[in-house]
């Protein structure tokens, strides 16, 4: 087995990689020599910058699509157009599409009924969905890949809020089901941040990332590229590991 698992000619799908995170990993995969499709919300001007994104890309036979995770027609959608690209195989499928808000923990009014059932029907059910709907392509590839982005908010209760941590345990709990369930055609693993300097969390900027990162031990809030090296570690290096959680946060939750 050659070591690491070389990327050349796999098929990489990435959901939301038209965020920072997202978009990061797309780069990581495609100097790694994949192919990747990334996805975007559905208007003119993020369709625009998806299109323009995917042609940056070092490599060849990048796509841009758009869908929406919290319609499992879009999904379906999305893997016809997935198929009609690259054939029945997908090597890889990345997790990243999400979105929250913040509210203050102690406002249980400001995170009312409509908030929360956004918050679990796009950044968990959607997730599920998109796996459901991908894993016959995941496993004929033989060695298929999912990787969910979750959060240290799963386990230390903090968060952008309340919905949001609860979301993330989601996402963790059911990555470890889905690695039982899918194996051993398919792998299953969670890449879990910290802060990052992204721009997910409304109102987050330069004071609260100094804020940030003068109490965590590394001294700085993760980048993007943190996050997707971690992603891409999960496809070349830890091949051996299956529902688990790497966490990328410069020591914040010791």
């Amino acid at each position: 087995m050659t070591y690491p698992i070389p990327q050349t000619g796999r098929i990489v799908l990435i959901m939301g990689g038209a965020g920072g995170v997202g978009k990061a990993t797309a780069q990581l995969f495609a100097e790694s020599g994949a192919h990747v499709a990334i996805t975007y919300r559905d208007d003119a001007a993020k369709a625009a910058e998806a299109q323009a994104f995917v042609k940056s890309l070092p490599g060849t036979n990048h796509t841009a699509f758009a869908a929406d995770v919290g319609d499992t027609a879009s999904l379906l959608k999305l893997r016809d157009a997935m198929q009609a690209k690259y054939g029945d195989q997908l090597h890889v499928l990345v997790n990243s599409a999400g979105f929250t808000k913040p509210i203050q923990h102690a406002d249980l009014d400001a995170l009312n009924d409509a908030l929360i059932d956004d918050m679990f029907r796009i950044n968990w059910r959607g997730q599920f969905a998109t796996v459901r709907t991908f894993a016959p392509m995941l496993k004929a590839s033989g060695d298929g890949l999912v990787v969910s982005i979750s959060s240290i908010a799963a386990n230390n209760g903090n968060g952008s809020n309340i919905a949001y941590g609860a979301v993330k345990a989601g996402i963790e709990a059911m990555t470890k089901s889905l690695a039982r369930a899918l194996a051993p055609e398919i792998r299953a693993m969670n890449v879990s941040p910290g802060v990052v300097d992204t721009g997910f969390v409304a109102g987050r900027g330069a004071e609260f990332n100094a804020k940030t990162a003068a109490s965590t031990p590394l001294k700085r809030v993760a980048t993007a590229d943190d996050v997707a090296a971690a992603v891409l570690a999960c496809a070349t290096h830890l091949t051996y590991s299956t529902g688990t959680t790497i966490t990328v946060d410069g020591g914040r939750a010791l």
